[in-house]
């Protein structure tokens, strides 16, 4: 009996090979009555999808995929330059998908799988919390880089990820701030239903308060707009300026990402508000924006070049058989700029 090929199959049901392909991969561009009648095909036949010659094909690919969430993210597009280098030096291309802010990344990942002959991803940025059985139906190594907390369900070795300790990186702002005399410490955080790195930088925030006696305040705390594009300065903007309108007294004011800062200070200038002098700013992740904006924007700095080299390092690992799934925390380094002043 002679064995059915793929060839065979498209011959059959008057299709072309891709077409077989697309429903074997169960790739959505495909009529859904002529996927299921080659799909029947398939089990009547008794037909095996060389999985191995597919295989080969990946191997013989030599491309990395970096999804990047966010357009407006300064920090997150710093490490691009670094990421493609590194990429680069270890003899690949590089694939850059920019993930707008409503979209799903994992989606957006596993449709590249299908489309490009993918050896590994790197996940700049997001939220994977609730997006474990996702993870799981990629089939090539993933590292979840700058993406704060670990989603849970999910064994460690079975994915890698580089990152800060948010958590502790939050209480170390928020506790420089109260040994600068601030009390009224003011925060923009990620949107309410965030499960990254906005919930864990809050959560260091409210821990500072409780260890130095200060009681949390929850008119303090504001979260993005889900209306407007997550970690930009028009979301800082908007947030502040709406922020002000309430008459709500505070000295400082820390923002969870540098961007939102830079439009932070926009509407407190806009406002009247003087920096330092009546209010205080802080930022987190250290963009270069932020060394030239006057004042100077006083921030928690990652190090964008270790984190960066970190993530490559281990994915390169993994693709060439001599590393293991890994999970990186880098240390963060609060920059004192001009924006803060002591009361």
């Amino acid at each position: 009996m002679n064995t059915v090929n793929i060839r065979d199959i498209a011959r059959m049901c008057g299709v072309g090979v891709s077409t077989v392909s697309r429903a074997i991969n169960n790739h959505p561009d495909i009529n859904q009555e002529t996927k299921e009648k080659i799909l029947k095909c398939i089990a009547e036949n008794n037909y095996i999808p060389n999985n191995s010659a597919r295989n080969l094909k990946r191997q013989e690919a030599k491309v990395i995929a970096v999804l990047i969430k966010g357009l407006t993210n300064t920090f997150l597009i710093e490490m691009i330059q670094i990421l493609e280098e590194e990429i680069k030096r270890h003899g690949y291309s590089m694939a850059l998908e920019r993930v707008h802010f409503d979209q799903d990344e994992v989606d957006i990942a596993l449709e590249l799988v299908k489309e490009k002959r993918l050896r590994g991803i790197i996940f700049l940025g997001g939220d994977f919390e609730n997006r474990v059985s996702k993870l799981r139906e990629l089939d090539v190594p993933f590292v979840l880089s700058t993406a704060g907390s670990q989603p849970e369900d999910i064994s460690s070795d079975e994915y890698s990820s580089v990152s800060v300790d948010d958590m502790r990186e939050g209480y170390k702002m928020t506790e420089f701030l109260i040994k600068k005399g601030h009390k009224r410490i003011a925060m923009i955080s990620a949107k309410t239903d965030d499960e990254s790195v906005g919930k864990l930088r809050l959560r260091g925030y409210k821990k500072a308060l409780e260890d130095n006696g200060i009681a949390f305040d929850p008119e303090l705390v504001r979260f993005m707009r889900p209306d407007v594009e997550d970690y930009s300065m028009e979301n800082g903007y908007v947030v502040t300026r709406d922020f002000l309108k309430d008459k709500v007294p505070f000295t400082a004011l820390f923002c969870v990402s540098d961007t939102l800062a830079l439009g932070a200070c926009r509407a407190l200038n806009e406002a009247g508000v003087r920096i330092p002098e009546d209010v205080s700013v802080v930022g987190f992740d250290g963009v270069e924006a932020g060394k030239f904006y006057c004042p100077s924007l006083t921030t928690m700095e990652q190090p964008v070049t270790e984190m960066a080299r970190a993530t490559t390092d281990i994915l390169f690992g993994i693709i060439d058989g001599h590393g293991s799934h890994t999970h990186k925390i880098c240390k963060a380094n609060l920059v004192e700029r001009e924006s803060v002043r002591s009361l």
